[in-house]
């Protein structure tokens, strides 16, 4: 209906005079309301009514906006609701194309530049501007609807560990930016890669992407962890590692591998999850990012050495992309040296700041040591959660070494380890003490033995002479 649509002067006109005789209209489009979307000849007018609506929290009589202005307005008759709907709707697409427009003749000079990432955020603003839809939700109305909406349409998706889930409230929602954390080497990948998993063989269509690892290798271990051999097994029995990777994979949801190179942005992500639901006609329901620090903001032009800010807009774009997809979203981040000898993860360790804790809906820490893993042990600590009350909590999970899988610990064995590394490194920090302790004891006593030797020395010489 709007296509090809001309807005004359006298059209503008009219939504002037509209708009700055009815307080309540004014009120309502105010929000998207710009002098500059307006012809030349009724900027002044719209910028003295909009000034003069903020100053003096009322409308300017039509004498006044002649003699400010000098643009004599018509007074409205026989206004009713239809006309104010009327109103209402063309003056909103108005507004969105203008807006559009601008857009269009400001990007000229940013494309020549080469500075895609302004040019996309001016024409997403713009094809998205418009007056409120959304009134939210009336908290009285029908609290069990409510509830049960919740349940159904941004309940938690199961992480595929029962006590994890139960510390977040039923797992990961759609909509959310996940990080679990670790240092280098510390199982960021192995634990993405058991959650493309585990959300595929739940019947979600997922994306692994790695910005790191190859796809083959990626593929290797995923192999391993359906099958609980070990890479050389694999091997050696390819053929039932075909056989039961099918097997599984017919009841399960699409899990998909990709290598993209790092460096990456978000539009890349979107533009290649497009394409592919478009060539396999199905909805992804869940990606995983291999990992944050790997990418670059698309919006804006920043420094890589300038981390904080860097993963404050890589973390943002993320979450955007996860809200706007309504998808399930995953990644890592690496921990800071100064977590290297720590077992307990604060906001401190995580690498480049909290920028990314800030946007974050759910940050868990990952922490092993060697023996642990040895021993099948991994403990993964909330160091942040939105929607639940899980932050400081740990949950220890099992890992085959072997087979590369983590999964939940068997019921006799919960709870029996939950604070082991915290009293290993208490045991540990004690060692040192007594080893410190004893080492300037032994010191001490040396320094006693010499001075006292000193001493025999200086009485036989004074003897002597005597």
């Amino acid at each position: 209906m709007n296509e090809g649509k001309e807005y004359s002067v006298d059209l503008q006109r009219l939504f002037v005079e509209f708009l700055s005789q009815d307080q309540d209209l004014f009120v309502r489009v105010n929000a998207i309301l710009n002098p500059e979307f307006f012809d030349r000849e009724l900027r002044k007018t719209v910028e003295f009514v909009q000034s003069h609506a903020t100053e003096y929290q009322a409308l300017p009589t039509l004498d006044q906006i002649k003699a400010i202005s000098n643009l004599e307005l018509q007074p409205l008759k026989d206004v009713d609701d239809r006309h104010k709907k009327w109103f209402i709707d063309e003056f909103e697409i108005f507004c969105r194309h203008k807006a559009l427009e601008s857009a269009i003749l400001k990007s000229a000079d940013l494309l020549e530049k080469g500075e895609y990432g302004p040019v996309e955020r001016m024409v997403k603003e713009a094809v998205q501007l418009g007056l409120a839809k959304h009134m939210g939700t009336d908290y009285w109305k029908s609290p069990a609807e409510r509830i049960e909406r919740i349940r159904n349409q941004r309940g938690g998706i199961s992480t595929g560990w029962a006590e994890v889930d139960k510390k977040l409230y039923g797992g990961f929602n759609r909509g959310e930016l996940n990080i679990f954390a670790a240092p280098s080497g510390g199982g960021k990948s192995l634990f993405l890669q058991n959650l493309a998993l585990n959300w595929a063989l739940a019947g979600q269509n997922v994306i692994y992407i790695s910005l790191e690892l190859s796809e083959e290798l990626c593929s290797m271990r995923l192999d391993s962890m359906l099958t609980g051999m070990n890479t050389r097994e694999v091997f050696k029995n390819a053929d039932d590692v075909d056989l039961k990777v099918r097997m599984q994979g017919k009841d399960a949801g699409k899990l998909q591998i990709v290598q993209l190179p790092n460096g990456i942005t978000v539009n890349t992500i979107t533009s290649f999850i497009k394409e592919y639901e478009v060539k396999n006609n199905i909805k992804i329901d869940g990606v995983c990012v291999d990992y944050l620090d790997l990418m670059m903001p698309a919006q804006s032009k920043v420094s890589p050495s300038d981390l904080f800010i860097k993963d404050k807009f890589v973390s943002e774009e993320l979450r955007n992309f996860a809200v706007e997809n309504d998808i399930l979203l995953a990644t890592a981040s690496q921990l800071n040296r100064s977590a290297v000898e720590e077992v307990e993860f604060d906001h401190s360790h995580i690498a480049g700041g909290l920028s990314k804790i800030q946007t974050a809906d759910n940050v868990i820490g990952i922490f092993s040591s060697q023996a642990m893993r040895e021993r099948g042990r991994y403990q993964i600590q909330f160091m942040k959660t939105r929607s639940s009350s899980g932050v400081g909590q740990k949950v220890d999970l099992a890992f085959d070494v072997s087979g590369l899988r983590i999964s939940d610990l068997a019921e006799e064995e919960q709870g029996s380890v939950a604070n082991q590394p915290s009293a290993m490194f208490e045991k540990i920090k004690a060692q040192n003490k007594v080893t410190h302790q004893e080492k300037s004891i032994a010191e001490n006593s040396v320094v006693e033995n010499t001075l006292s030797g000193h001493d025999k020395l200086r009485s036989m010489l004074k003897r002597s002479n005597n």
